[in-house]
């Protein structure tokens, strides 16, 4: 069940749940792939038809999700934000009340719960890999567009990872919570910046120009909205909290498989490869997850049935809370949803306001001049299927046989600059269709993939050793940074409760990933509390 209909939001979308259907998208323009990895062939209705379909509104205003996302994507969210923060995990909570639970009945069956989860997903991987072996096509991604196209889709999930632990902080110093605190840190890498998950994904998008290019859809920020907001109401939601982080470090299959296909086609998979790692069911978070619901159940009945009692109503919040992890719009789902055609109508249309009226009148397109295009940015797909027509896009050809891509790239690109790394390849995919499976980027020559298959991102690494992992241009950490400056400054003047809590603050889901909250963590992690 999904989240879009809990009444404590205003304004609730009026288009129903998000279900894990395809988003509806527009394939006129490109090759669309199937799931079996094959693309069906170009096809196109009338030009009037597709027109109709190709109007889409400009610059959609944040929805309720992320609007409420943002309000607790701050340093210190306020008081009404909290509420309404507390309000929609109630809501959540009933909404996901009769979905079934995989859970064990008992809590005394958890780690062998734990144990055959981590067994179905191996044997499923190990499936997929011997089916890549005997020739199937990549299961997720069509091409190197496509997989780009997920990492912006899920970067409002991501850039809070861990965030749900976050609200334990403030209780740090209970051992029967320290199964907790260890994960939260390690989310943090412990202060590295090299292994602070969110700065991973926030390099990663900076590498492929997608850093201040966050999707509008309202549903793409569901799940990172209900992490936000159990770090936030953690004194209300403790149990659910521990059920959330139960359910959400069990290592999933397209963890797997996404970390398999992003090396294959060249993007770096180091973010994903690292939870493959840190969520084992061994000593991994996946068993910290396990050993943090036993420590804070309940005794088993030691002094009659009200702990009895105790103990079934708390595991019943815990598995309550774990349903939550399911809230929002899925991997698979969200992969399902790419439409070439699609993005790179949003992608003309976004660029249409920055142009209009910067260009010359000599070349009318479709009876209509660029400057009178680019004042309709809703008819940015009429004018892509205009320039199709008028030759300036040869579908189904190798990029550089179309006008408008040496627009854009090469020697005389006269709008060089203009799309970042991820546009450009979203526009160098639809263009070529089908042949983009082979997942060249937009920046090799074609003969790059002429004598076979192309080099993984781990190879270019073994290649050309470190410069293989961009750092995103992003300072990850600084002593000068004046945030740090400052922090140490305040530390200095501060001991026991008071300094404790100037670090958690620091901490948080706003601030952990920035060099003052990578420093904070480490005075945590090194014990530097006094």
């Amino acid at each position: 069940m999904r989240l879009h209909a809990v009444a404590t939001l205003a304004a609730p979308p009026a288009t129903g749940p998000v279900t894990d259907q395809p988003t509806p998208g527009v394939c006129a323009l490109a090759h669309r792939p199937l799931p079996d990895g094959t693309f069906t062939s170009l096809h196109r209705n009338s030009q009037e038809e597709e027109a109709r379909a190709l109007r889409v509104p400009h610059a959609p205003t944040p929805g309720p999700l992320q609007t409420l996302y943002q309000r607790l994507a701050q340093p210190e969210p306020s008081p009404a934000a909290r509420a309404e923060a507390a309000a929609w995990v109630r809501g959540a909570l009933a909404c996901t009340a009769q979905d079934e639970c995989d859970l064990p009945a008992s809590p005394d069956d958890l780690y062998a719960w734990m144990r055959g989860q981590a067994a179905r997903t191996a044997q499923a991987y190990a499936d997929y890999l011997q089916q890549r072996r005997a020739g199937a096509p990549r299961r997720y991604f069509s091409n190197r567009a496509h997989a780009l196209y997920f990492l912006r889709s899920v970067a409002p999930t991501k850039l809070v990872d861990g965030a749900w632990l976050y609200g334990l902080m403030a209780h740090g110093g209970n051992p029967r919570l320290a199964p907790l605190v260890r994960t939260y840190l390690e989310e943090l890498g412990d202060g590295q910046a090299d292994k602070n998950h969110v700065t991973l994904y926030r390099k990663l998008l900076a590498r492929h120009g997608m850093a201040d290019d966050l999707p509008t859809d309202d549903a793409l920020y569901e799940q990172g909205l209900m992490q936000l907001a159990l770090a936030w109401t953690a004194e209300e939601f403790l149990p659910e909290i521990i059920g959330f982080n139960l359910g959400y470090e069990q290592l999933p299959l397209h963890l797997l498989i996404t970390a398999y296909e992003l090396n294959e086609l060249g993007i770096d998979p180091y973010y994903f490869t690292l939870h493959v790692t840190v969520d084992n069911s061994d000593s991994g978070h996946a068993r910290q997850a396990c050993d943090a619901v036993l420590h804070m159940l309940p005794p088993a009945g030691a002094r009659g049935d009200g702990d009895a009692d105790a103990r079934q109503a708390f595991w019943q919040r815990v598995r309550a809370g774990s349903q939550l992890g399911s809230v929002g719009r899925g991997t698979v789902s969200v992969i399902e949803s790419f439409d070439a055609a699609a993005e790179a109508t949003r992608i003309f249309q976004a660029k249409a306001a920055a142009g209009a009226g910067l260009h010359s009148d000599y070349a009318r397109i479709g009876g209509r001049t660029v400057n009178q295009w680019l004042a309709e940015p809703e008819r940015m797909g009429e004018f892509l299927l205009a320039l199709a027509d008028g030759g300036w896009i040869q579908h189904g050809k190798p990029a550089q046989d179309s006008r408008l891509w040496n627009l854009l790239q090469g020697e005389r690109a006269e709008m060089f600059g203009v799309f970042s790394p991820y546009e450009l390849q979203v526009i160098h995919d639809w263009i070529r269709g089908a042949d983009s499976a082979d997942g060249q980027a937009y920046f090799e020559p074609a003969a790059a993939n002429q004598s076979g298959r192309r080099p993984s991102f781990r190879a270019l690494q073994r290649m050309h050793g470190s410069a293989g992992r961009s750092t995103g241009g992003l300072p990850a950490d600084d002593a000068s940074d004046p945030d740090r400056v400052a922090l140490d400054e305040r530390l200095a003047q501060l001991t026991g409760d008071a300094r404790r809590a100037a670090l958690v603050a620091a901490m948080g889901p706003a601030l952990h990933w920035t060099p003052a909250g990578l420093h904070a963590t480490r005075l945590w992690a090194a014990g530097g509390l006094a």
